[in-house]
């Protein structure tokens, strides 16, 4: 073999080609696509970029949260319809407010009419409340299909005070504050328990959270056995934020759970404003509310017993309170 086969780029071997491997020098960009990128930041999350699949998502999520919203506000300032032959004479009795009863058409005639439908109808007629035939048809549709039992009694929404108004009513009274606040507790029928508990001992009025809470509905309204009418409830957008305003104005925010650090026999601030604050079932108070609370008590219980039912606390400790006033 030659010398001249030896030299670079003279090799023999097959798909070898003249230059292989060598990079040719290339003009660069001065810093151009550096600058270019600058001030540009971090890439948005997918949600937040224009026709991405996951903002789409998010905006129809975004308007499902919206109309679930809208529902429920349609709902709650919407009359409510109370069915049923004993919670409808337990309505009328306790002057729970209406402005209709409904009976299907033939139930207030029929021969042998329920002894309740007939008491349902001379208290209506007591407090001059219109009363409106319907066929069971047109009733079934009224009441979604729920069992209705012939009768119904018409409620209206209730008209919540604001917390502020709370304060107002303590200072009228000449008496310190006693307000109960109730953190997401869903069963209308401790709402109810709780009210009557708070009137029965000279509470100024109870504040529920406007969302993930009940509030004052038909059987909340039955449960509290008229005291509902006597004592104002207000509905709190924040309740830690209104919790906030009652310390400004003065008031010891004292929270009741089990694992509380203080026993409530040994609390001694009950005679001195006071918004007593209650949990959900089960779950007690949330975490922001508790962090708001001045003191957290607790009721001294068997080991055996888990925890009390909500209204029967609030009750217990609304008592210990009104002992203290004395």
């Amino acid at each position: 073999m030659g010398a001249e086969s030896l030299m670079a780029g003279n090799s023999q071997r097959r798909g070898r080609t003249s230059g292989a491997g060598k990079k040719s020098a290339t003009a660069g960009t001065g810093g151009k696509n550096r600058r270019a990128l600058a001030g540009r930041g971090a890439t948005p999350p997918a949600e937040q970029r224009t026709g991405h699949p996951a903002q789409r998502r998010a905006q129809a999520q975004a308007r499902q949260r919206t109309d679930r919203a809208r529902a429920r506000q349609r709902a709650e300032e919407a009359p409510e319809l109370l069915l049923g032959r004993n919670p409808v004479v337990e309505a009328l009795r306790a002057q729970i407010p209406a402005t209709a009863l409904y009976v299907v058409t033939g139930e207030s005639t029929r021969g042998g009419t329920d002894e309740r439908i007939t008491e349902a109808l001379h208290l209506a007629n007591d407090r001059g409340l219109p009363l409106l035939e319907v066929g069971k048809a047109e009733f079934d549709r009224m009441s979604g299909g729920a069992l209705h039992q012939g009768i119904g009694l018409q409620v209206p929404p209730y008209e919540y005070a604001h917390p502020e108004d709370l304060l107002d009513l303590a200072r009228d009274s000449g008496r310190p504050p006693l307000i109960v606040a109730m953190d997401g507790v869903t069963d209308p029928r401790n709402l109810g328990a709780v009210v009557r508990s708070a009137a029965a001992f000279d509470a100024h009025g109870v504040v529920v959270p406007q969302r993930r809470a009940v509030g004052m509905t038909a059987s909340a309204w039955r449960t509290s056995a008229g005291a509902a009418a006597r004592l104002r409830v207000a509905r709190a957008v924040n309740l830690p934020r209104a919790l906030a305003t009652y310390q400004d104005a003065g008031l010891q925010t004292v929270g009741l759970a089990g694992d509380g650090d203080v026993e409530l026999d040994e609390y001694d601030g009950f005679a001195d404003p006071v918004a007593l604050v209650v949990g959900a079932e089960g779950t007690g108070l949330s975490r922001l509310v508790r962090e708001r609370c001045d003191v957290v008590v607790r009721i001294p219980i068997s080991r055996d017993t888990e925890s009390l039912n909500v209204s029967v606390a609030a009750g217990i400790a609304l008592y210990q309170a009104a002992a203290a006033r004395r």
